[in-house]
């Protein structure tokens, strides 16, 4: 048979693929120093760690490869090596100009969570902060229509040699969310580690500036995407909302132990009961308790987390997200609706006021 040659080791290399990425170690560049003598080929594997689970794998595929692809007689050597990683910024660091973030969380969906998160941040805008807010709830982001931005573009911006998203700024609000980079009729079909890796995107390429306050929307349940966010991010505290229901306090709990967990550790600044209770628009001094009463504010008791707000019930508050305005948007005289959402982030200040205190 005649000498062997590096294209042959590289030709035969390309039926290799990288268990986790799908792809040929050739075309990700994992194969270097190719060295032919004779029948003695020797190449270098280049993991991005040495700690791979797979190396081994793919070492002997490597072998296998070259045995039925060039000489079945060949003698492969292959060195394990790995390139050394550039150091990786910290959360801190992601977020240099960002005071506090402020996670918004559910157990479950169908509580509010959004409606939650949209009026807090329009309530902490309505104090004179500098807000954001991140609408981090991949699978059905909903702040473009309740914000009215559905038709919105996004536009970069260059810092320190790196190209940024520009959030949108409307009602002096900050705003990023993924439904302004999708197609708003095109459902999103994504397995966990993509939907992780597009929020990460999301959070740490938008230029955010200098603002006091940053809001997440959080998807609902304790999954890898609720992980991501804990983790990628500096967050002061989380906000857990729920409705007064039995089977929807359950969640609460586990939602209470994912930002426990260790490695996690995050406070929760406290529990908001959403749709507390029905008030008539014809008798405002009317409450009647649809889905239980207080439930919330007995679990906040007995699990001692502060009880933020009671949100009613009211038509009004899901016209003024439909229509684009939240109903916290005070522009000549405050409702009962708009009260329950200035109460709650006064509550919401005072928290964040005590844990950065104890820092």
């Amino acid at each position: 048979m005649s000498d062997i040659t590096v294209t042959q080791i590289e030709m035969a290399l390309s039926h290799v693929d990288d268990p986790d990425l799908g792809q040929s170690l050739t075309s990700l560049g994992m194969i270097e120093n190719i060295k032919i003598d004779g029948k003695q080929v020797a190449f270098d594997l280049v993991l991005t760690t040495m700690g791979c689970p797979m190396k081994h794998k793919m070492k002997d595929d490597c072998i296998n490869a070259i045995h039925e692809y060039v000489d079945p007689e060949a003698v492969v050597e292959v060195n394990l090596t790995a390139k050394p990683q550039p150091p990786q910024p910290s959360k801190e660091e992601l977020f240099p100009n960002v005071k506090n973030i402020i996670l918004v969380a559910s157990g479950k969906g169908g509580v509010g969570k959004s409606t939650v998160a949209a009026n807090l941040a329009m309530a902490l805008a309505q104090t004179g902060a500098s807000v954001g807010l991140a609408d981090a709830d991949i699978y059905g982001p909903s702040m473009p229509i309740m914000f009215d931005l559905s038709e919105a573009d996004i536009y970069g911006e260059q810092h320190d040699g790196k190209t940024y998203m520009s959030p949108i700024e409307k009602y002096g609000i900050k705003l990023m969310s993924i439904g302004f980079l999708v197609e708003a009729d095109k459902a999103l079909v994504w397995r966990g580690p993509m939907a992780s890796n597009a929020l990460r995107q999301l959070l740490t390429e938008t230029w955010w500036g200098e603002i006091d306050y940053l809001v997440v929307d959080m998807p609902p349940g304790t999954g890898d995407v609720q992980l991501t966010v804990a983790q990628t991010m500096p967050v002061t505290g989380a906000i857990i909302v729920s409705t007064p229901q039995r089977v929807a306090l359950s969640d609460v709990v586990r939602g209470v132990e994912m930002f426990q967990t260790d490695g996690i550790n995050i406070p929760v600044l406290g529990f908001v009961e959403n749709m507390a209770y029905f008030t008539p628009a014809e008798l405002p001094n009317n409450k009647y308790y649809i889905f239980g009463r207080e439930g919330c504010v007995d679990l906040a008791k007995k699990m001692n987390i502060p009880m933020l707000g009671q949100i009613p019930l009211v038509q009004s508050i899901a016209e003024a997200s439909d229509s684009g305005r939240p109903v916290a948007l005070v522009v000549d005289k405050a409702t009962p609706e708009s009260e329950a959402f200035r109460q709650l982030a006064d509550n919401t200040i005072r928290e964040i006021c005590k844990i950065n205190a104890t820092r």
